[in-house]
């Protein structure tokens, strides 16, 4: 991401933030009805940030730089940001006042052979390591049993956002597809900006944004989001409907990594579906092992 990037994602990101916030929500009395636009106003979002009307302009015309925290802040509770919001907006500050010379250098991303023992170390559950584009580097069997509609797809890695929008079997994988959809999209929005000079990223983003409408107008809303925890559906063409929650972990020494597992409830119907899929898996060894984890990695 250039300066001009920047500059542009930062004036479509506040400008989306506040096109969505209602005076009425925000607070203000307003006398008479006829407002050009649904949301705040740019002297009404200055006068909640406690920042001067020329000084917001700025803001929202891209230019962070040199702007303190304690502005970010102002600003963060005048649009009423979530956490993700506010991270992000951070983010792309950051990188507003970043110099060439501190831009971070791009590192292969592989799993150590001790994260790959531990994925295969969790047989109750699928477990897998993925990085920021959405590529799975690494998973255990029942993860590749769980996805074995994303795996059908000869391309690896096999990556989450292109199944999503390109595969039409993903309209089927994912009872809500639409719920499924949009937070791809928020989690690579987030992504982008905590990296935005990853190449890789970029090229997947440029590929989905010329190949899905869908995805285009994702992508347009500039949404973000943490995934941490939750609850997922999947429709899963062996094993039918099955809900699983799950928990994400950044790997403290690799960055960039998270390692997801998704763990049933104790004694529910999901638990077991999952040990009906296990079962699958074990009987369909031959077919797993050959997307096993060499054909996971690359740089």
């Amino acid at each position: 991401m250039n300066a001009m990037d920047n500059r542009t994602e930062v004036r479509e990101f506040l400008s989306s933030r506040r096109a969505r916030i209602t005076p009425e929500n925000a607070g203000l009395t307003i006398f008479g009805g006829n407002r050009r636009v649904p949301g705040l106003r740019r002297e009404e979002a200055a006068m909640l940030a406690g920042v001067s009307i020329d000084y917001y302009t700025r803001l929202e015309r891209g230019n962070l730089a040199g702007v303190s925290e304690s502005v970010l802040e102002a600003l963060a509770r005048a649009l009423q940001l979530d956490e993700a919001e506010r991270d992000h907006l951070f983010d792309l500050a950051r990188h507003a006042n970043a110099s060439s010379s501190s831009r971070p250098r791009a590192v292969k991303q592989r799993v150590r052979p001790s994260v790959q023992f531990m994925v295969d170390a969790i047989t109750a559950a699928p477990a897998f390591v993925r990085n920021g584009r959405m590529d799975i580097l690494a998973a255990n069997r029942l993860a590749q049993a769980l996805y074995a509609p994303m795996y059908a797809d000869p391309v690896r890695p096999a990556n989450h956002s292109r199944f999503i929008f390109l595969d039409p079997a993903a309209m089927e994988f994912y009872p809500d597809w639409n719920l499924a959809a949009n937070n791809n999209v928020a989690i690579l929005r987030t992504e982008s900006g905590k990296n935005p000079y990853d190449k890789g990223l970029g090229d997947l983003i440029g590929e989905l944004s010329m190949r899905s409408e869908e995805f285009r107008t994702r992508w347009a809303a500039h949404n973000v989001r943490r995934h941490y925890t939750g609850n997922k559906n999947f429709h899963h063409p062996i094993v039918g409907d099955i809900e699983l929650m799950f928990e994400a972990l950044q790997l403290a020494e690799d960055p960039g990594l998270t390692l997801t597992v998704y763990p049933a409830e104790p004694g529910s119907k999901s638990e077991e579906s999952l040990r009906l899929l296990a079962s699958w898996a074990a009987t369909e060894g031959a077919m797993l092992d050959a997307v096993s984890d060499k054909h996971l990695q690359r740089p």
